[in-house]
């Protein structure tokens, strides 16, 4: 069984085009990550706690600066868990809590349109997301969602 993520160095399928590391989906897509940003989720948060609105706004706020940063790139968040810790709700309301790691890279795979040509066009899409850690490139707790991700419905084709 192959490898869901592949790093680079561990196959020679890569030659001229450097990703950063490889998820595959569930459907045997290959998906090539090229560029990944990382920050703390509360990184900012002077005040308060997390709670519903302030994790609204944080999601909010990194779909906009992912659309913004590749405003020509199709985007997609994929929705991140909400824990709800065991403690007494606050003046914002009950205590709930994002993964500590938001997440934003592109991906590309094959064209999505047969009659294109492989060498001259990929597919391409911005993803964003949340992960439990700094695992790289997709951590685990986030992975399935990777592999069952809607590529052929989100993804476009550009050219090289």
């Amino acid at each position: 069984m192959a490898p869901l993520v592949r790093r680079r160095g561990d196959s020679s399928q890569e030659a001229g085009l450097m990703p950063l590391a490889h998820v595959r989906r569930s459907s045997g897509r290959d998906l090539a990550l090229s560029t990944v940003e990382l920050s703390a989720t509360y990184d900012g948060l002077l005040e308060g706690y997390p709670c519903a609105r302030v994790n609204d706004r944080a999601i909010s706020s990194l779909s906009s600066w992912a659309r913004t940063s590749y405003p020509s790139m199709p985007f997609h968040l994929i929705d991140p868990p909400r824990t709800y810790p065991d403690e007494k709700p606050g003046r914002l309301g009950p205590v709930e809590v994002l993964p500590a790691v938001r997440c934003v890279g592109v991906f590309s795979g094959s064209p999505l349109r047969k009659d294109d040509d492989s060498v001259w066009c990929e597919s391409v899409l911005v993803v964003a997301w949340f992960q439990a850690d700094v695992s790289l490139p997709v951590g685990e707790d986030v992975l399935p969602a990777f592999r069952e991700l809607a590529w052929e419905d989100l993804a476009e084709d550009r050219e090289l």
